[in-house]
């Protein structure tokens, strides 16, 4: 840990943030290669193949994402980790400081510009923690865009966070967004389908909510108002109750499994809780969190205690659960 961050890619940060938050990988790269990947592989860096460029993630979140990752590797990483937030000080600073910063209304602003609508994202995912909440129109999903979709969901998924995405029918006939909702389901996100309208939404945590404000998506607004942000939870909840639970392993074809350790589930059907499962078999919370996510994906229990009646009830190898 002590050449986490070398002075190149501090300067090369610093440099990027001074030209507001982004700068062009090919750019970076002839300037400083070797900081240039080291940052993108810590993540203070994002990498968007689609126009090579790059995006600035604020420090806080990749602070607390090594020191979780080494407090779980080993005790003697332990000391290192606690000191990481002081290492990446000077780059949380600079973050603040930032100029592109000083013109957010912190209750609700429109974007109309899909870059930046895209970097705004990407640094409200870094900072997440807790949940997202997607309501996600029309039919097929974007085949370019399910690659790094995928590769965000399961790293959210194995963090402990939760997800929920709402769909319509028309998704069920489009074999490659059958596949990821498979992929991501069995991950332990919930994925069900409202034949209703209803307009594009994510909600990051109940605290901050992007409403899809044109149908090409160039236009976007963010929302930080509380008040809003509750109304917007209550029909994201309202739809939620309505729309219809889908089996999408069978839609894919695949065999459905849990993928939750054995001695796990046992340990659940115990009665024990999240933080006595993760002391007794030597795992993080957030691990414990994602394996009870995808046992609650895979026997539909809307709540922990559904879960344990379901999990005592059980025999044998777990079957798909009827609707």
């Amino acid at each position: 840990m002590n050449g986490l961050l070398d002075d190149a890619a501090r300067r090369l940060y610093l440099e990027i943030l001074a030209r507001g938050g982004r700068l062009m990988f090919r750019e970076a790269m002839a300037q400083a290669p070797d900081a240039t990947l080291r940052l993108i592989d810590l993540g203070l860096l994002v990498h968007f193949e689609s126009d090579e460029s790059l995006t600035a993630v604020n420090p806080r979140s990749v602070s607390d994402r090594l020191g979780n990752e080494l407090r779980d590797r080993a005790v003697r990483k332990l000391i290192d980790s606690q000191q990481t937030a002081a290492r990446l000080g000077d780059l949380v600073r600079a973050y603040d400081a930032a100029p592109r910063r000083l013109d957010r209304n912190p209750a609700v602003e429109r974007v109309d510009d899909r870059r930046r609508i895209r970097q705004r994202i990407m640094q409200i995912e870094a900072e997440m923690r807790e949940e997202t909440l997607a309501a996600q129109p029309g039919g097929a999903r974007p085949v370019a865009a399910m690659g790094q979709g995928l590769e965000r969901s399961l790293g959210f998924l194995a963090r402990g966070v939760e997800l929920r995405t709402i769909y319509q029918p028309g998704a069920l006939a489009d074999p490659p967004t059958v596949n990821y909702a498979a992929t991501v389901a069995a991950a332990g996100e919930r994925l069900r389908v409202l034949d209703e309208p209803f307009r594009k939404m994510l909600i990051f945590d109940r605290k901050v909510a992007i409403i899809s404000a044109a149908p090409d998506d160039n236009s976007a607004v963010f929302v930080e108002d509380p008040i809003v942000i509750a109304a917007l939870v209550g029909l994201f909840e309202r739809d939620w109750a309505r729309a219809g639970r889908v089996d999408w392993y069978a839609l894919s074809g695949r065999p459905r499994e849990s993928g939750v350790p054995a001695e796990l589930t046992e340990l659940l059907k115990a009665g024990l809780t999240q933080r006595a499962i993760a002391s007794r078999l030597g795992l993080s919370e957030r691990t414990v969190a994602g394996h009870i996510a995808r046992l609650r994906e895979f026997y539909d229990a809307e709540t922990l205690f559904q879960l344990g009646w379901q999990l005592r009830g059980a025999s044998g190898r777990p079957t798909a659960p009827a609707e």
